[in-house]
Parts: C-alpha cells; structure tokens; sequence
C-alpha cells in the first residue's frame, strides 16, 4: 500500500553523462564528438519535459557514470526530479537493480531512455493505465529493442539472456516474460534516435534540431 505521499507509478529515465566521446558514440561520425554530445543534452532535455507534462508519478533521472557531471546538477535544478546513479555491469544488470529498488516503493515503475523523441507524454500515461490491469507494457523500438518497459510485478529473468545491443532484445523480453507467465501490454513500436540516418529522420519529423547539423 503507498502512504498518501506517495504516488501509484514512478517514471526512471536512464541517461548517461553527455561526455564527448563517451556519449551517443555512434553519432560522432556524423555530429562529431561534441555535437553527439550536445544532441544527447538535448535529447535528455526533451525526456525530461515529456516526462514532466505526463504527471504519471514521480520522476528520476537514473545516472551513469555518476550524478555529478553539471549536466545532471542543473537538470535537478530545472526540473522537480530525483537524481540516483546506475549500478550494475551491464544494461540489463543496472535497469534489473533500478527496478529491485523502487517496485517495493510504489505500484508500479516505468522505465525510458533518453533516445526516443516520438515517445509523448500520452504513450507514458498510457503505460501507466496498462499497469493497472497489466504485470508490464513494453513499447517496441523500430530497431528491434524497446523504448519503454514497465512493471507492476517484479521479473528479474527480463534482464537476463537478452544480447543487450542486439535487434533480438524485445523478441528475447518477450520469451522471459511468456515463461514467467506475466501478462504484459504491447503498445506502440517506435523509433529512437542512435546512427545517422536517425539523425536525419529527427530532423525531418521535428522542428528545431537542425542547427545540430554539421
């Protein structure tokens, strides 16, 4: 049961520290190492405001490699956020101890990234009504992997034998999710924005990210 200072659904959005070099590398070809930079700010950004219009609970931003890089200070200082820091060796491993932590604080999580610009504040929410009547939704990416996992019962075995990286990881959540008999909503397959060519879908579907061109 949640006191009544506490919200039924949390929204974690994951994001790394926008160091050139170290983030969104597969842009760099393109963008160079400070633009993919500038463009991984940026995207984080629009997470954050979607987030923040779609009021489904409260709202952390889950760090890597720490929550000290400015960036992420001057988020909790624009924006009514938690920050906490990403454990773990792998993707899987570090949105399996998210997950661990917060389910036992609320009724439900949901999970982002920073990367999908198509997702909106009524595909959250959607999310968060499916957790009611639902043990998780997932929202399908474009390349094979998703965009957002949520759950309203724990399910480790998600986070395991998943080739993270891969075009198999929402075929593969999907599996452990069927051998662990959990009930789960599919929603919306959407695209995020990774290699170049995204970068122009980006800027042909949404306005004022054409100054990040090179």
């Amino acid at each position: 049961m949640n006191t009544c200072a506490e919200l039924a659904s949390a929204l974690l959005i994951f994001a790394r520290a926008p160091v050139p070099g170290a983030a969104k590398t597969r842009m760099i070809e393109l963008l160079g190492a400070s633009g993919a930079a500038h463009l991984h700010e940026r995207l984080t950004e629009q997470t954050l405001a979607t987030s923040m219009r779609a009021k489904i609970g409260p709202v952390q931003l889950w760090c890597t490699p720490s929550c000290t890089h400015p960036f992420f200070s001057g988020c909790a200082l624009r924006y009514p956020i938690e920050l906490r820091r990403q454990s773990g060796p792998t993707l899987g491993a570090r949105m399996g101890f998210a997950f661990q932590c917060e389910l036992p604080r609320h009724d439900a999580v949901v999970l982002i990234g920073t990367d999908c610009p198509a997702l909106t504040a009524a595909h959250l929410q959607a999310a968060a009504a499916d957790l009611k009547h639902h043990d998780a939704v997932i929202f399908p990416a474009e390349d094979g992997g998703y965009v957002l996992l949520g759950l309203a019962q724990p399910c480790p075995e998600v986070f395991t034998h998943v080739n993270w990286g891969s075009d198999q990881v929402f075929a593969q959540t999907m599996a452990q999710f069927a051998a662990a008999g959990m009930h789960v909503a599919v929603r919306d397959t959407l695209w995020d924005v990774d290699v170049p060519a995204d970068f122009q879908r980006l800027t042909s579907t949404f306005g004022g990210w054409a100054d990040l061109a090179p």
